[in-house]
């Protein structure tokens, strides 16, 4: 299996170059070696780095950060919200995205935050007005997103802008995996808190597929490449409360783990 990544070479810090800015690499990781390339898009090696020994980022850094609400029957039904007749959109801030391995971070205007396991797709190229059946070539790989949500904040607010927006509430990564190599469109996504299985769903359960999650977004905003789009969650979402610790595995691709703490 292949895995693109974002990376830091050094595993306790984020190092900048002079002017301040991010010091950001990208590699493929092959075994317990991540191999350096260029960019994201990139399949020729350099440097080798011990994946023990380096932070991963955020597999991409996204222009947007499209979402799916209720994109499973099961999981509306137990919200109390009926399954919708066609995408149900929203957005995450950038500023929301960290890495698998860093911490979730419970604020104190929310008395409920919530799990979301999902499948992500990131975009490998410019898509406006595709169809559905071509909506898969513009799919450059598959990753893993927490879509945290403050449910109180949420149900309090209607609109859904503060409950999932909040600083760490989009975990993702640990890294990508191209679309080619993963054949199913039955993959099973599993959510566990501090071991217990909280989520046990499949993408094949979705309402609205990738195909047309990505048609539908196209019609009016222009996705870019690098895009990320969580594709909904499957039933089972619960609390988080500091001190847990959240996995979400999706099989053919890993496993995104992190810990909750107190804001």
């Amino acid at each position: 299996m292949t895995k693109y990544v974002r990376f830091s070479p050094n595993r306790n810090a984020w190092p900048t170059v002079p002017d301040g800015s991010p010091l950001v690499r990208y590699g493929i990781v092959e075994g317990d070696t991540i191999y350096e390339t260029d960019s994201l898009w990139s399949r020729e090696k350099t440097e080798e780095y011990g994946l023990a020994n380096v932070r991963l980022l955020p597999p991409c850094w996204p222009s947007k950060i499209v979402c799916v609400g209720r994109n499973y029957a099961a999981h509306a039904k137990e919200l109390g919200n009926p399954a919708p007749a066609e995408p149900l959109i929203f957005y995450k801030p950038v500023s929301s995205l960290i890495a698998s391995g860093d911490s979730i971070v419970y604020p104190p205007l929310s008395r409920e935050v919530n799990f979301e396991g999902e499948l992500g797709l990131v975009i490998g190229r410019q898509a406006r007005n595709v169809s559905e059946q071509e909506a898969a070539d513009y799919i450059y790989g598959f990753t893993i997103v927490n879509d945290v949500t403050a449910r109180d904040l949420q149900k309090k607010d209607g609109q859904w802008a503060r409950a999932k927006g909040f600083d760490t509430f989009c975990p993702a990564g640990p890294w990508i995996v191209p679309r080619s190599e993963v054949k199913s469109d039955r993959l099973r996504i599993r959510t566990w808190v501090d071991g217990a299985l909280k989520q046990d769903g499949s993408m094949g359960d979705m309402i609205f597929s990738p195909g047309v999650i990505i048609a539908y977004v196209a019609q009016f905003l222009t996705l870019e490449p690098g895009d990320l789009i969580a594709t909904g969650t499957p039933p089972g979402v619960g609390p988080l409360e500091p001190g847990n610790t959240v996995r979400v595995e999706i099989e053919g691709i890993g496993a995104l783990e992190n810990s909750v703490i107190q804001g």
